[in-house]
């Protein structure tokens, strides 16, 4: 079990270094975590979960690597919510 922070778009954005929509493509392709529903307007990403995707790009892993990480953090959130 981790602990649960949560991090808003900026923050992401910052760490990940990449746009807004660069964002939004590879959470749509499968390359990075989706985000969490906070509130009706909110979102924001799991801290973990960031940090395992993007240890997995620092560590060179290809695309295909990428998104079977990416599907087993979001398999492994909806077993844990």
């Amino acid at each position: 079990m981790h602990t649960i922070r949560y991090q808003k778009r900026p923050e992401v954005l910052n760490l990940y270094a990449v746009s807004n929509s660069t964002l939004c493509k590879r959470i749509s392709e499968g390359l990075f975590v989706p985000p969490v529903r906070l509130g009706e307007r909110a979102v924001g990403w799991l801290e973990h979960e960031t940090n395992e995707v993007l240890a997995a790009m620092a560590a060179g892993k290809i695309a295909s690597e990428i998104r079977a990480l990416v599907k087993d953090l979001v398999q492994a959130r909806q077993r844990e919510g």
